[in-house]
């Protein structure tokens, strides 16, 4: 399909970049909206996870799973230490209840439960896990269990991995709604369960909207978290990290500080010269991305009219950071045609 090119440019400032000190192995700061990497440091390097695993098996439950199905506990709790919530066996819980007791108190017993409830067994669970993980772009992941306990198998993933992980999270409803209580309370007719979120983060940032804490002797403290400040929407993951809270809290702020989620299409101010195309096209969406401000006048931006069209799609705009290309907006015609649609020809007719 030919082309038709215009170009658009813009200007901006310059301002030194920097980065705090990070006390993590591996360490990403990602944009949840445009999947934008601010920051990384050993990135891609493989480790154990720990905790944060439950992030995807809540995934999978919420995804698959029925959340008002009233689950009975089975045996399958009996082996679980660490962090648990104590259920026992034979009482029954919604799936929502044992998911806020995954994702707050961290439950190894709950991860189980829901494992057995959701796919029959926890082997064919962590198959679910993978798959998802495949479909998601996780190529350095492995799961072998539901929880993150290490002993007798382990799950390893990376920072960019669960970066996208986090990324892919965030964009369900239920899984934010979770992870931003601070405090749950429900009763299951035998006993009244009160957990409270592990992850300190939440309360101790204002900007923090969530996230999972991990930790075991092998693994170290792991920690994916959330935040959002002036429209910008980040997420962080440290692996092996002595110092987890103090070191977001900083990533954050010195991001926050450093990027600035910019308007680079406006949908409602979307105009192409009349020597070109009449006032008949248009845009659905705005295109948004996190700058700096010494990147903005990096920024270009080319218009792609399409010879043929056989739809109300009539070109792109496709958007360039140093040359990289870092995303398309689709440019429409107003009025509906049958059959193909000419670019030239009507480019031709504005002339004649």
């Amino acid at each position: 399909m030919k082309k038709i090119f215009l170009f658009l440019t813009f200007f901006l400032f310059f301002l030194p970049f920097t980065v705090s000190a990070d006390t993590a192995k591996s360490t990403i700061v990602m944009d949840l909206d445009s999947g934008r990497i601010l920051y990384e440091k050993n990135a891609e390097q493989r480790r154990l996870i720990a905790s944060i695993t439950k992030i995807m098996t809540a995934i999978v439950a919420i995804e698959e799973g029925d959340l008002t199905e009233k689950i009975t506990v089975g045996e399958e709790v009996l082996s679980m230490y660490g962090t648990n919530i104590y259920v026992e066996v034979g009482e029954k819980m919604k799936l929502r209840d044992l998911l806020y007791g995954l994702l707050l108190r961290s439950g190894n017993d709950a991860s189980v439960v829901i494992a057995k409830a959701i796919a029959g067994s926890e082997e064919k669970f962590v198959d679910m896990m993978n798959q998802k993980a495949k479909e998601i772009g996780m190529k350095n992941t492995t799961f072998k269990n539901p929880h993150g306990l290490d002993e007798e198998s382990e799950n390893y993933s990376t920072a960019y991995d669960m970066a996208l992980l986090s990324k892919y999270a965030y964009k369900n409803k239920t899984y934010r709604n979770i992870v931003s209580t601070n405090k749950y309370e429900v009763s299951t007719g035998k006993k009244t369960y009160l957990w409270y979120n592990r992850n300190k983060l939440l309360t101790t940032y204002e900007y923090c909207t969530g996230g999972k804490n991990g930790y075991t002797p092998r693994a170290g403290k792991t920690l994916v978290t959330t935040a959002s400040k002036n429209g910008l929407n980040l997420t962080v993951v440290t692996l092996s990290d002595g110092d987890i809270y103090h070191n977001h809290l900083d990533l954050y702020e010195n991001m926050f500080s450093q990027y600035q989620r910019y308007k680079i299409i406006d949908k409602n101010e979307f105009s192409i010269d009349k020597e070109f195309v009449d006032d008949e096209v248009y845009l659905k969406e705005s295109f948004y991305y996190p700058l700096t401000l010494n990147e903005i006048d990096n920024i270009k931006t080319i218009v792609h009219f399409f010879e043929d069209s056989a739809t109300d799609e009539i070109g792109n705009i496709e958007i360039f950071l140093n040359d990289q290309r870092i995303g398309e907006v689709p440019i429409y015609y107003k009025v509906k045609r049958k059959g193909q649609f000419s670019f030239l020809k009507w480019l031709k007719g504005l002339f004649s």
